[in-house]
């Protein structure tokens, strides 16, 4: 089966990418994949602290996980998949396409501050010519409705 991946992160425009991957996974008989990246610097502390803050960011992660699948499963009827990794995201991110034969698109929301779309969007959209699957940038103040529509 054909798996949208999704980026999980605090970020607003997280959620339009949920959406959009759920719309379009659910129109087309696809999967959703959730992935989440635990960046290594939140544990560059002693042993023990670092395993404590190890376990709170993966139970903030299956917490967050959780309201995510709970919308797709009840209004998508999509079970997703949760993938959590520590290390660089832009590298994990590749790691796990790679891993994973099934997934066939990145689904990313894009950011809308002045800063511009976000590091993830950016780093990728530079490198898509050597990507092995494409990439849906979602534009992170796209409403509801709109997203329902196009999808």
């Amino acid at each position: 089966m054909r798996k949208f991946l999704v980026v999980l992160d605090d970020s607003r425009e997280c959620l339009n990418a949920m959406r959009f991957a759920a719309l379009r996974a659910a129109h087309t008989g696809a999967g959703v994949e959730i992935l989440a990246v635990i960046p290594p610097e939140e544990f560059n502390h002693w042993i023990g602290v670092g395993d404590i803050m190890r376990e709170e960011a993966r139970e903030r992660i299956h917490a967050h996980f959780e309201v995510f699948a709970k919308w797709m499963r009840d209004k998508q009827g999509i079970d997703p998949e949760l993938v959590i990794r520590e290390g660089d995201p832009m590298t994990e991110i590749l790691s796990q396409v790679q891993a994973d034969p099934e997934i066939g698109v990145l689904v990313l929301g894009a950011g809308t501050d002045k800063k511009g779309p976000g590091p993830l969007v950016s780093y990728l959209t530079k490198n898509s010519g050597n990507l092995p699957i494409p990439v849906t940038i979602v534009p992170g103040d796209l409403s509801k409705e709109r997203l329902e529509t196009i999808t």
